[in-house]
């Protein structure tokens, strides 16, 4: 793999995913978060329906989010360690 003028090491598209799935992951944990707190003020009855897989994303939804980036920057350190020894 070569390195681009600049000495950075060019971003393989598994980073890109992994970043926005991150991103997306945590987008929809703070998206439910609102909406559990909507659903309850008005009434809603939170343990029928979808509202119990919404309230365990909100726990799950980070932590996998966390989890993929630091896969992205471990998978970053580790091809620029590569790519800084020569091989």
């Amino acid at each position: 793999m070569s390195t681009n003028p600049s000495g950075d090491v060019p971003v393989r598209r598994i980073d890109r995913v992994l970043a926005f799935m991150s991103l997306g992951l945590l987008v929809l944990s703070i998206v439910s978060f609102f909406a559990i707190m909507i659903a309850s003020a008005s009434g809603a009855d939170m343990s029928t329906g979808i509202w119990p897989m919404v309230g365990v994303l909100v726990y799950i939804a980070p932590i996998v989010a966390f989890a993929l980036l630091l896969a992205v920057l471990i998978m970053s350190f580790v091809r620029r360690a590569r790519a800084n020894r020569g091989g």
